[in-house]
């Protein structure tokens, strides 16, 4: 293997099964990597990492690609889900999404790929890059409804130097289409959802796994209570689903929605009908900046932000000060949530983004007896 040689993460689905086909038709030396990051014992429902594994080893045999497997499950558990569990203990809804692409799939797979000589990597996921006034730049990807450049903005210069998105231009359609007229295996296999090391699983069964559930209080913010929750850990901001409380006699019969947590108090706060207005919030605090460029573009700018992946963009400003990010939306905003990433775009370059700390929404952090 030498320095001319690219390491595709080949996960043993289509997308990177594609990006491996697309480097090899380019007359690339193309190598494929399987990064094993999670050991399950299987009492919640598997991983398919075994059955990922040999569909990985079947297209790298079809595309004559060299195969390299690795567990970085050690590295994933210290790296990513330490930092998940800490952030569920304090009632945060994080996304282990951004940080396994910066810490393993950017960082521990690129340091591997390095060790067996390849200098360059690529990856399946639906972004671009280019290199601007000699920076490089990451882009969103061309099919907007799988575009993952979200989940990339840790990503910064050095990282990006050395990697390629090969189906960044292309729609998910073409890319089954590609597969399948190339006859790769994976060309019909279900594109993964979620957590892999949740994956269909119970969530609140997997949870309550490292971190005991501790039912309390449900109620509403004027202080009525209207039931009991199986612990606040389990609940995100905005969610509609799995309260149990719809049909009271003094209620009508809007859907309820967890609109707060208080962690301290062990209360789930909760509020009835879509148009209520305790989810929303026009300001937000966010901490861990990362940018790009390796640098904010400046002390104050404007751009569009998403404060959560399916969200479009939202029009704000945005203010730095050292490790801290205030961002000024235009409009209100719904479900802010601490935990999660804002990521900032200019057209289709993303700039960056941080962690969500706290809002202005009435339990947002700020002015908490809001009304």
């Amino acid at each position: 293997m030498g320095a001319d040689t690219i390491m595709v993460g080949v996960s043993g689905g289509v997308d990177s099964s594609v990006a491996a086909l697309l480097l090899k038709r380019a007359g690339r030396d193309v190598a494929g990597m399987f990064m094993k990051n999670w050991e399950d014992d299987g009492r919640f429902g598997e991983c398919d990492s075994d059955r990922d594994r040999l569909d990985a080893l079947r297209v790298c045999a079809m595309l004559d690609m060299p195969f390299h497997a690795r567990n970085f499950s050690g590295e994933y558990w210290s790296q990513v889900f330490r930092h998940f569990l800490d952030e569920y203990r304090v009632g945060r809804t994080p996304n282990p999404d951004v940080l396994c692409n910066r810490e393993i799939k950017f960082r521990t797979f690129l340091d591997h790929a390095r060790e067996l000589g390849a200098e360059r990597i690529a990856t399946g996921h639906y972004a671009r890059t280019d290199c601007f006034d000699g920076r490089h730049r990451l882009l969103r990807g061309q099919d907007m409804n799988k575009d993952q450049s979200y989940f990339l903005y840790t990503l910064g210069q050095e990282q990006l130097a050395r990697t390629e998105f090969p189906i960044g231009d292309l729609p998910k359609p073409l890319v089954r289409e590609i597969a399948k007229e190339a006859g790769l295996a994976t060309h019909a296999k279900k594109d993964s959802t979620g957590i892999c090391f949740i994956g269909e699983r119970d969530f609140r069964a997997f949870l309550a796994q490292y971190i005991p559930a501790q039912p309390g209080l449900m109620q509403t913010p004027e202080g009525e209570s209207v039931g009991e929750h199986q612990g606040v850990m389990y609940y995100t901001l905005g969610q509609r689903q799995g309260l149990g409380i719809g049909g009271r006699r003094s209620a009508n019969g809007d859907a309820w929605y967890v609109v707060g947590k208080d962690v301290g108090s062990n209360v789930l706060y909760v509020a009835q009908g879509n148009a209520n207005h305790w989810l929303d919030g026009s300001c937000l605090e966010a901490g861990q900046p990362s940018w790009v460029a390796g640098a904010a573009p400046a002390a104050e700018f404007d751009c569009t932000a998403r404060a959560r992946y399916r969200q479009s963009d939202q029009a704000c400003r945005v203010c730095v000060e050292g490790n801290t990010v205030i961002v000024y939306f235009a409009q209100s905003q719904r479900a802010l949530t601490p935990g999660q990433s804002v990521v900032f775009y200019r057209g289709e370059e993303c700039l960056g983004g941080a962690i969500i700390d706290r809002t202005n929404a009435a339990f947002g952090g700020w002015n908490r007896d809001a009304t």
